[in-house]
């Protein structure tokens, strides 16, 4: 029999949360009661990039209805350096459920009095393991044990709601005030040259190739963009350097692809004029730095994934085409049962071509970018 490869294998994360549930037995047959008193708070997920930066939302709701709570995070340990300037108070913690010692560090916190799971609800199984007194989710996740330990399970909006307001609604009470950027403070990084300003930042790369945009298209945007007396920077991430090159045979203009961490990036958006992006994690970070956004939407949803009430106020333009007829799809975070929820999430041996991005052309983009430049 094989061995267990504990680095790559949710095995002993699982069976450490089942000591502890074991262990935890005889409170879990009592009636829960919600806390008259919130002293502490565990906000437990381990979403991507742009999923985890729109929990702004989330967390300034926290902030407003609990004003002298410690806030936990658990996220993600690429994103943990993104919040050490501590944004709306909240103390940021790795988490990945594959490795044991992130879960014994959320174990060694003081237990939660409130925990909020704002996407996968097995992780209600950890929440209770760590002694949550109560746990918060959205209902309907599937298959159905995962929302036996909830205590109180909240409908997604009836109306079309962008995921920032979404996440947020999991807390009672009026609305959070709108993002500022003083709400998150930049987090510091390693030096690096940043381009010549005024710059704008072009971010080729994405999570699936059916969000890729044409090589000759963004040369198009770049070369239109230094005609408006802007310099231009690539962007991508670690692996994505030949899609940059692609865009960019001659090397017209330089490229940061793969040689920035996420605070190094964060800074680069932090200064330019303009992000341009398709709708991948990138576009979100540039929200949260303050850097006016144009997000090119193809398989994805410009209204889930667009600012809402939160970054109401932000300078941003969404290029898409709405409504488009493929994108068909009703799921959202393994729930089913939202009808207004219109993306693809369909792989890419199911899309021989990906006509929602090709259907954009450089016109709309161009138009989308002198709109902010000039708003």
């Amino acid at each position: 029999m094989a061995l267990i490869n504990s680095r790559n294998s949710r095995v002993p994360g699982r069976l450490l949360v089942a000591l502890l549930l074991l262990w935890r037995l005889p409170a879990l047959l009592w009636p829960r009661r919600r806390p008259a008193t919130v002293r502490r708070v565990l906000v437990l997920h381990h979403l991507l990039l742009g999923d985890t930066v729109m929990l702004a939302g989330l967390l300034a709701k926290l902030r407003q209805r609990y004003p002298d709570a410690v806030i936990d995070l658990a996220t993600p340990a690429a994103t943990v350096p993104l919040f050490t300037g501590r944004p709306y108070g909240v103390h940021a913690h790795p988490f990945n459920p594959r490795a044991v010692a992130t879960l014994w560090a959320l174990i060694r916190l003081p237990r939660p009095d409130l925990v909020v799971i704002p996407a996968e609800n097995r992780y209600s199984l950890l929440a209770r393991a760590l002694g949550a007194r109560w746990v918060v989710a959205f209902e309907g996740d599937s298959p159905a044990w995962k929302n036996w330990l909830v205590d109180d399970l909240r409908p997604y909006p009836a109306e079309p709601t962008a995921w920032p307001d979404m996440a947020a609604s999991l807390v009672d009470g009026p609305p959070p005030p709108p993002f500022r950027a003083a709400d998150w403070p930049a987090p510091p990084c390693r030096p690096f040259d940043l381009p010549q300003a005024p710059y704008c930042v072009l971010h080729v790369g994405a999570s699936s190739p059916l969000r890729h945009w044409t090589p000759a298209n963004w040369l198009a945007v770049a070369d239109w963009l230094h005609g408006q007396g802007y310099q231009v920077a690539w962007s991508g991430g670690k692996g994505e350097e030949e899609l940059v090159r692609q865009c960019d045979p001659e090397g017209r203009y330089p490229s940061y692809a793969g040689q920035l961490d996420l605070a190094q990036l964060w800074h680069l958006l932090a200064h330019a004029a303009l992000l341009v992006s398709p709708d991948t994690g990138v576009a979100h970070l540039g929200k949260a730095a303050g850097a006016p956004c144009v997000t090119l939407f193809g398989p994805g949803s410009a209204l889930i994934y667009g600012p809402g009430q939160f970054w109401a106020g932000h300078p941003y333009r969404a290029v898409t085409i709405d409504p488009f007829p493929c994108r068909d799809g009703k799921m959202l975070f393994e729930r089913t049962f939202v009808p207004w929820v219109r993306h693809c999430a369909r792989p890419p041996s199911q899309c021989a071509s990906p006509r929602c991005m090709l259907a954009l052309t450089v016109d709309m983009v161009q138009t989308a970018c002198r709109d902010v430049l000039q708003s």
